[in-house]
């Protein structure tokens, strides 16, 4: 069908929870600005948001749906005329909409002779809050009056420093050993790619201030100290990532007091000493719902560098698509690393009709991760696994036991989604996988997922029944524990410790010498598995999933399920109160987690993202006893953001 008006098609969606009078509604409405009739079509949409394969429709039907993907039909013979709108009222979704952007975020038309038409999408309206959504970082402004004297985030241990110099226009390190040299060359890269015309690094022959870098065997290693006297600055540090911090503090004070003189100085005496409370302080991102190129990944390298963070946990693969080249099984990025109408995986989490995704081919990955090593990051790339393998198994469908019999559904609403344990190929195909990710990453660990399998997987196979006799006793929890049992084995030969997700401690197929896991349920899990004898990062939902909202309102974009968290409250939390000693000793560090499938534009990004990602910092950098959110506040304006969009 052709139309020739251009965007003639519009969709307004409205959410109305359930009330003691009226089961819940969630409304669209197609409305045809052209000026011509429609006929024999069907309305496409996705969101986080996802429809019950039960629910009830009204003044339509649900044709398709996979997901967070679905597919409407008017009734029989439907003609939606010029300037008219069409409305079918869905009576269920799998979880209730808390937020706007949890709506439809991308909708088409399909035609009966398949060709079809994108429709501008409306944000979604709820029947209570209807303020304007809400995009773009809160940034705190800096006040006039702050509590410290000097702008460093995350706060140092120990500052003691006096007296006021001129603001230097920017900073000349000079050394006289190659690790010294190395991360005065990532500082350089950092500071002009962040702050591409501030010139922070420029010679004295420009108004640099000296900065002398000493090597110091005897300070941790991350750690770094500062002292300042009439001659400039010196940085002692006896690591590649100790002299980077000092640096970056160093930056971060240089930048304060140019940009706001009147609340912040530049020291002309005394001294910082410095070091991490945490081993472990980083960040999860997930780019198989959403995909960020390889130059958004590396800026964001550099942003969590400059809040001295120092993991970047990786999540390559998901049910929704695959984003990384493997040569062995091209067709991981030939099929699963792209989404549209008609393809194996279909238009989710804001893809459209049109192929859409991307992979990092080996060459990039290697880029990238020498980035990271070059500012102190460590990248453990995740393979989920058994589960979210939807993209796998639709890439590889000689994976699946050709016998299977019915259908399983993963929590997100995909079909018979698991790595089969009872197939040879399966362990084939892992195997061949895990020796090209140890040649593209150095890092000493793994993740492998091992979250989410639904309770009734391989129910319907013969193959998974058949090993589950060998076995003895069980189901689905001993499949997958002899499934990771047999993952770790090979990560553990090959000199890797396993990461996996809380869930992998279930039926004891994880060796705890040679794994860590994530705790992520609530902080008492972490607490129980660090009673237990794993090796823990906290990062429980509730506090530290970044896809959840700033506050309850509709109106700020993120999700709900696990409740919300402002910037405030983040920081506020400590990891490990009421933790005993021996529990202690199992706490590797913090990390947040960004799971993408509400961030479906970077403005929503950035809003859900910063400053929150630097109270993380900061709680995994500083001294409990000296943290301060009034400091935190005045000071955290000063961060550089992702994308720069601002509310």
């Amino acid at each position: 069908m052709t139309i020739s008006v251009r965007n003639p098609l519009r969709l307004e969606t409205h959410w109305t929870p359930s009330s003691e009078n009226e089961l819940l509604a969630y409304a669209l409405t197609l409305t045809n600005v052209s000026d011509r009739p429609m006929t024999g079509f069907r309305l496409c949409i996705s969101g986080p948001g996802r429809i019950d394969t039960a629910a009830a429709v009204e003044n339509g039907s649900l044709h398709t749906r996979l997901s967070n993907y679905a597919e409407f039909a008017p009734p029989e013979g439907y003609v939606l005329g010029p300037n008219s709108s069409w409305t079918v009222t869905a009576r269920g979704l799998s979880y209730p909409l808390r937020h706007w952007s949890e709506g439809t975020n991308t909708a088409y038309v399909v035609f009966e002779d398949g060709s079809n038409l994108p429709v501008t999408v409306l944000p979604s309206r709820s029947s209570g809050d209807n303020a304007t959504p809400k995009r773009g970082a809160d940034v705190y402004p800096v006040p006039d009056i702050a509590p410290v004297a000097v702008s460093i985030v995350p706060w140092p241990n120990q500052v003691s420093v006096t007296g006021r110099r001129l603001v230097p226009l920017g900073l000349a390190p000079h050394a006289d050993s190659d690790e010294a040299n190395q991360a005065i060359a990532a500082f350089a890269e950092l500071t002009a790619s962040l702050f591409p015309v501030e010139g922070l690094v420029r010679p004295e022959a420009e108004g640099g201030l000296s900065v002398n870098l000493q090597q110091q065997g005897d300070l941790g290693p991350e750690a770094y100290h500062i002292r300042f006297d009439a001659d400039g600055a010196a940085v002692a540090a006896a690591s590649h990532s100790g002299f980077l911090y000092g640096l970056i503090t160093l930056g971060q004070m240089l930048r304060g007091a140019r940009q706001h003189p009147q609340t912040f100085l530049f020291p002309l005496e005394g001294e910082i000493r410095d070091e991490p409370w945490a081993r472990w302080r980083g960040t999860h991102l997930d780019v198989a719902r959403q995909f960020y190129a390889s130059a958004e990944v590396s800026q964001f390298l550099r942003i969590l560098a400059w809040n001295k963070l120092n993991r970047l946990h990786w999540h390559l693969s998901d049910d929704e698509a695959w984003r990384i080249e493997i040569e062995a099984y091209p067709e991981l990025t030939a099929t699963g690393a792209w989404r549209g109408h008609g393809l194996a995986i279909p238009s989710l989490l804001g893809s459209g009709a049109a192929p859409m995704g991307g992979y990092y081919t080996k060459p990039v990955i290697r880029k990238v991760v020498a980035l990271a090593a070059q500012l102190g990051i460590d990248i453990v790339p995740e393979i989920d696994m058994p589960g979210h393998c939807y993209s796998v198994l639709q890439s590889l469908p000689w994976l699946r036991d050709p016998t299977e019999t019915g259908e399983y559904f993963s929590i997100q609403g995909f079909p018979n989604n698991c790595l089969n344990p009872g197939r040879a190929e399966t362990y084939t195909f892992v195997e061949t996988l895990i020796d090209e990710l140890v040649e593209l990453f150095p890092s000493k660990t793994i993740h492998i997922g091992g979250d989410e399998v639904p309770a009734g997987a391989w129910e319907g196979s013969p193959q998974a029944k058949a090993h589950l006799a060998t076995l003895g006793s069980g189901g689905t929890p001993q499949l997958q524990a002899d499934f990771l049992r047999r993952v770790q084995a090979m990560l553990t030969a090959r000199g890797r410790i396993t990461g996996a997700w809380e869930e992998a401690s279930h039926g004891g197929g994880i060796d705890k010498a040679n794994c860590y896991l994530n705790g992520w349920h609530t902080v008492e899990v972490s607490a129980q598995l660090a009673a237990e004898g794993y090796d823990i990062v906290v990062c429980p939902g509730q506090i530290y999933y970044l896809d959840m909202a700033n506050s309850p309102a509709w109106s700020e974009p993120g999700s709900g399920w696990a409740g919300w968290s402002d910037p405030e409250k983040l920081y506020g939390f400590d990891p490990v109160e009421g933790w005993s000693e021996e529990q202690k000793q199992r706490f590797l560090g913090v990390q947040t987690c960004i799971w993408s499938e509400a961030m479906t534009d970077r403005g929503i990004f950035d809003r859900l993202i910063f400053p929150r990602i630097s109270a993380l910092a900061e709680t995994g950098w500083t001294t409990p006893g000296k943290k301060s959110w009034d400091r935190f506040k005045a000071l955290v304006g000063l961060m550089p953001l992702l994308y720069g969009i601002k509310a």
